[in-house]
């Protein structure tokens, strides 16, 4: 399996509707979501303090960049886990992945993010081996491409 590092972006709204949440979402990852190995979503969240468009200031933003590149390539060299869609907005910045083993993930986690001082990161855990959040969060990017096709009509 050859992992690619394409990507889209899709803009959402935050469920009370009052901010934009920019969703950036991983494609060219069918065989690994249909080879039946990545059975777990793990979700790394960051809260922060929004600016009045619910963003993250420019020293949060580029430390959150830092810490996701660390994490996605601490993750996928073994192929571990693979980073699959990240969230911004609303006051946090969420990161899924998909894995194969949530207690090495964990570990992989704590040891890539060492450097860094601690951070405000919470971590959610659940069996998805339909990979279910990846399947909605592709159909944002439909819904992208169905209103750019109305809006051009």
């Amino acid at each position: 399996m050859r992992l690619t590092d394409q990507w889209f972006t899709a803009i959402a709204e935050s469920q009370e509707g009052s901010d934009t949440i920019f969703v950036s979402g991983r494609i060219g990852i069918d065989e690994f979501r249909l080879s039946g190995k990545f059975r777990e979503r793990a979700e790394v969240t960051w809260r922060y303090e929004p600016d009045s468009k619910g963003m993250p200031d420019e020293p949060t933003a580029e430390q959150m960049e830092s810490v996701m590149e660390v994490l996605k390539r601490a993750m996928e060299k073994n192929k571990l886990a693979i980073l699959t869609g990240v969230y911004t907005g609303a006051g946090e910045r969420n990161m899924i992945f998909y894995t194969r083993n949530i207690p090495a993930f964990g570990t992989t986690l704590n040891e890539a993010l060492s450097s860094f001082p601690l951070l405000p990161l919470t971590i959610y855990t659940e069996k998805d081996a339909e990979w279910d959040e990846y399947a909605e969060m592709c159909q944002l990017k439909e819904d992208d491409v169905d209103d750019m096709i109305e809006d051009e009509e």
